[in-house]
């Protein structure tokens, strides 16, 4: 295994009773020190790939290595190297913040280290909440603590499973910074969320899954480019009530009665604009203002699923 991949997942089967095909020969590599975010509606999988690596899960076949130890065989070794933050907020409701992370370092065989909790709870913002009882943090907070017990035990390799889901704009944007931060320092990010904005924003490639199996994993910079178009929105002095007709050649989007929208591939041998912009002059149109845009990871992320089905 190449010294740059830390995880390893070779033709992943799992199958519950009942039936039912959660995984279906998933593939997947994740690079050492990368912030890989994993996509996919709900049912599609992720949460059961994340708990077949974390050894939660037995997989019905295929086999899956960090940092080359099987998580089968070798589960203690590849179970102190990954935090996990689920989605659920389990908690200890009745135990004060400082004491309950402290308690889950101990439970990986790791001695005491209460400056190392100090600088993870300050880091999260929680340092002030350190007495408080779990029962008494909003439910952002919880989140923060799950996220101070994941990484207790110092791993190498951090999970989190929707860790903003149901939280307000500013606290996803104080845990985006943490997880950045947290990369900075070495560890190796595996997320999963609904926002997919959250994706665009912090990591550095994407993995898609759906029905099981994984549709497209690439680089997020290389996939927009790839996938994405520019959009021009091209705005009129005077309203109008539809397409002209010399302009139906185009890839044009009417948004109100005075704008369209025109798509096109910005690495294409020509985008079409200046011939767009003449014909629109011709058509006795008159531009009042013109924005560029690129499509969103959203945009491709929908049209990766609707490929897929």
């Amino acid at each position: 295994m190449s010294a740059d991949i830390l995880i390893k997942i070779d033709n992943l089967k799992k199958t519950f009773q009942g039936g039912l095909e959660a995984l279906k020969g998933v593939n997947l590599e994740i690079q050492r020190g990368e912030i890989l975010a994993l996509l996919g509606p709900n049912g599609a999988g992720k949460t059961t790939l994340i708990n077949a690596i974390c050894g939660i899960v037995l997989p019905t076949s295929g086999t899956i290595s960090v940092d080359g130890y099987d998580v089968v065989k070798d589960f203690r070794k590849t179970r102190s190297m990954i935090g996990l933050v689920p989605q659920e907020l389990h908690l200890e409701a009745f135990e004060k913040v400082f004491q309950n992370v402290s308690y889950t370092r101990g439970l990986y065989g790791k001695k005491k280290d209460p400056a190392y909790i100090e600088k993870i709870l300050k880091d999260l913002s929680l340092w002030d909440k350190k007495d408080s009882k779990l029962r008494e943090l909003s439910g952002g907070m919880k989140k923060r603590a799950l996220i101070a017990k994941a990484l207790s035990h110092e791993p190498k390799i951090l999970f989190l499973d929707e860790p903003t889901a149901g939280v307000d704009i500013n606290l996803r944007r104080d845990m985006w910074r943490a997880v950045k931060e947290l990369k900075e320092n070495g560890v190796t990010i595996i997320l999963t969320t609904h926002y997919i904005e959250e994706a665009e924003a912090i990591s550095d490639r994407v993995s898609v899954i759906n029905n099981g199996e994984i549709i497209i994993t690439d680089n997020k910079n290389d996939l927009m480019r790839k996938m994405g178009q520019k959009n021009l929105t091209i705005e009129f002095q005077e309203p109008f009530s539809q397409i002209p007709s010399t302009l139906e050649s185009y890839n044009l989007k009417m948004n109100n009665n005075n704008s369209l929208t025109y798509s096109y591939d910005s690495h294409g041998s020509s985008t079409g604009i200046t011939a767009l912009l003449q014909d629109i002059k011709s058509a006795g149109l008159k531009l009042k203002d013109l924005n560029s845009s690129q499509t969103s990871l959203e945009t491709i992320f929908e049209k990766l699923l609707e490929e897929s089905v």
